[in-house]
């Protein structure tokens, strides 16, 4: 009221002044628009009172507080700075009540903060201040608050206002510091330090002024005692006020410092230490810097912590999805997680950019991992080219073309069966001289290697040699069948009857001579070339029983029978008589019943004549009677009457007769035959 009186009387010389002492009673009661009201019109006066100015401004950052405009608190709070400190310092003394202090201070923190951070751009925020630019909007216009010295003035403002306060000087610092000032920037942070010498965000800037004051040992100090406090978190808001080549300057004495410590002892704190050096050196490069990552996701590596060491390499392969060493190395953490298939793909992707890069570091490993490494890449590498090779893929050129770099890379760590699988590309890549060159080269023109002869007798056969590649190919039947499937691919179908034919002749041959195990190569030859023959899986079949191979001799006449359908009934009733006698040489002797009953069935005369020679008729009737007693145990009387009944057929023997006889009493309410 006294104001309003005052204001109402005809002189005018405290107009300004009355303005914003009524502005600021009607902001202590809580009305707002009124109090912005008299602060506006002080701050547009045409000759406006500095003082007055001052607190209307201070006025109009504290209702700009209570309406989230925080910036532009900041800013009438500069200007009033930049006015006349000291009457700024006392109106907020006098004038801004306790319980909003605090708030206020913190705000012109944090504003002080980003304008220096620069996260306040010119079109961040618009200062409405007048209708027409006069006196003070005029000086406001001239004179942008939202540079150092303007944030400058703020930081000096709070520093007096709480000298304790430690934000509020290392902001006077960091002001200082852009304003080119950093000798005092250095000594106000030094006093800073000498108050509290664990405050790591002091340490920080302390280290990059004496970094570049070029005071390295110093600088070396400062960051190896910021690394003992592990908070490298206050770099980050530090980094937004550094100048581009300062920051330059930091990641650039980082990274020397982390190469410099990991040529001595590789230690586990020596290490630590190297990564924290190269943390910082990543953030003082915005984030992402090429070499720090890959040599901080190494010494994770290092240390067990392979988890983060992926993220590192992840971090490099989303800027360059292409970078050697970072598939590599992503390659090698998983070959230690023992995850084969994701380190196999990222060692072929490198493989595929850089081979002359890769080979080295897969040499440099310890023999253990290089032996995996090699075995995945060998075995992901021979799968696929089956899988090629075996549906003929005319589309799989360029799997080809990473089956060729695998295979190149594999032949440079000089083992027998990378020398042979680059062979098996070449041809299947249809460079069969190229394929004879290099195998030539690896084993010589005359190999002793069963693998490295078996491919020169297929390369050979190109040439029309079927004699002579029957021989290296039958012993390869002997070690690995499929690998000799595998190699029939390569073979045409014309070539592969000859070849069944020159195989199944000298098979027979050796057989008369009882050279069972060379006969067994070239019986297993004529099988696979001739795409399991039934005639060549019986001849097989005879000689894994001259051997006692008989689970093996059963499976090949299991195929036999199997493909009965446009056989003569001899031709069965001879397989099945076959069959019978394996079951019973593995001790199946129910199913062995079952087939000679088959073969009884198809031509009895026949089968009785093969089984007086094997296993003789005595012997097999023994047998029909223990499993016709078996069912007739279980009161299964058809089954054992059956049994019974053909084994009769086979011999007159007087317990198969009893059998039957007690058969009719059992069965006598009913009719069994």
């Amino acid at each position: 009221d006294m104001c309003e009186q005052l204001l109402a009387a005809e002189q005018n010389t405290y107009h300004s002044t009355l303005l914003a002492l009524r502005g600021f009673c009607s902001l202590h009661v809580q009305d707002h628009h009124r109090a912005l009201q008299d602060f506006q019109r002080v701050i547009e006066h045409d000759s406006p009172h500095p003082n007055s100015c001052i607190k209307a401004l201070c006025g109009r950052g504290l209702i700009r507080i209570s309406g989230g405009s925080n910036y532009l608190t900041a800013l009438d709070y500069i200007t009033a700075c930049q006015l006349k400190l000291e009457e700024t310092i006392f109106t907020i003394k006098s004038y801004v009540p306790w319980n909003q202090r605090g708030l206020l201070l913190k705000v012109l923190q944090e504003e002080g903060q980003m304008m220096l951070q620069k996260k306040r751009y010119r079109g961040g925020g618009s200062i409405s201040l007048q209708k027409k630019q006069t006196g003070l909007s005029i000086f406001l216009t001239l004179k942008p608050s939202r540079d150092a010295p303007g944030v400058f003035q703020l930081a000096s403002l709070l520093v007096e206002l709480d000298s304790s306060d430690e934000a509020s000087r290392i902001l006077c610092a960091d002001a200082l510091y852009q304003m080119g000032r950093g000798e005092e920037a250095h000594k106000m942070l030094s006093l800073s330090l000498s108050r509290n010498p664990q405050r790591a965000p002091v340490l920080a800037r302390l280290a990059l002024l004496q970094l570049k004051r070029g005071f390295v040992y110093n600088g070396n100090q400062l960051l190896k005692r910021l690394i003992r406090i592990g908070d490298s978190s206050c770099l980050l808001p530090i980094l937004d006020i550094f100048q581009d080549e300062d920051r330059k300057l930091l990641q650039s004495h980082c990274h020397w410092r982390a190469q410099a410590i990991l040529k001595g002892k590789q230690e586990g704190a020596a290490i630590k230490e190297a990564i924290a050096h190269l943390s910082f050196a990543i953030l003082a490069a915005g984030g992402y810097a090429e070499d720090c990552l890959l040599t901080r996701a190494r010494c994770y590596g290092c240390l067990g912590q392979m988890k983060t060491a992926i993220f590192d390499f992840n971090a490099v392969l989303k800027e360059e999805p292409r970078n050697v060493q970072a598939l590599s190395g992503r390659g090698f953490i998983h070959l230690a997680l023992r995850q084969q298939k994701e380190a196999v793909q990222d060692l072929i992707s490198a493989l595929k950019v850089e081979a002359g890069a890769v080979i080295p570091a897969i040499l440099s490993l310890k023999p253990e991992a290089q032996g995996l490494v090699t075995e995945w890449l060998l075995q992901h590498g021979r799968a696929t080219l089956t899988k090629v090779v075996a549906t003929k893929d005319l589309s799989g050129e360029e799997t080809l073309r990473d089956l060729l770099t695998i295979a190149k890379a594999l032949t440079k760590i000089c083992r027998t069966a990378h020398h042979i699988f680059y062979t098996d590309v070449l041809m299947a890549n249809g460079e069969h001289q190229e394929a004879l060159k290099h195998l030539q080269e690896a084993f010589g023109h005359c190999p002793a290697e069963d693998f490295a002869r078996a491919r020169l007798a297929v390369l050979q056969l190109q040439n029309r040699n079927v004699a002579g590649a029957a021989a290296p190919l039958s012993d390869l039947a002997r070690r690995d069948e499929k690998d000799l499937a595998f190699l029939l691919n390569f073979v045409d179908t014309k070539q592969q009857q000859h070849l069944a034919q020159a195989a199944a002749q000298e098979g027979k041959v050796l057989m008369k001579g009882h050279h069972h195990e060379q006969a067994l190569g070239y019986h297993s030859l004529a099988v696979l070339a001739s795409q399991d023959s039934p005639r060549y899986l019986r001849r097989r079949a005879a000689c894994l029983m001259h051997l006692k191979k008989y689970e093996k001799a059963l499976k090949d006449m299991e195929k036999v029978t199997q493909g009965h359908g446009c056989n003569s009934p001899k031709t069965r009733a001879g397989d099945h008589c076959c069959q019978g006698f394996l079951l019973l040489a593995l001790a199946q002797e129910e199913a062995a019943v079952q087939h000679y009953i088959e073969a009884l069935q198809l031509d009895e005369p026949l089968a009785l004549d093969t089984i007086t020679d094997c296993p003789g008729r005595e012997s097999l009737t023994k047998t029909f009677h223990k499993i016709a007693q078996f069912n007739f145990e279980k009161q299964c009387y058809e089954e054992a009457w059956k049994i019974t009944d053909y084994g009769l057929k086979i011999d007159k023997s007087a317990e198969l007769r009893k059998l039957k006889a007690r058969l009719k009493i059992e069965a006598s309410s009913c009719s069994i035959h």
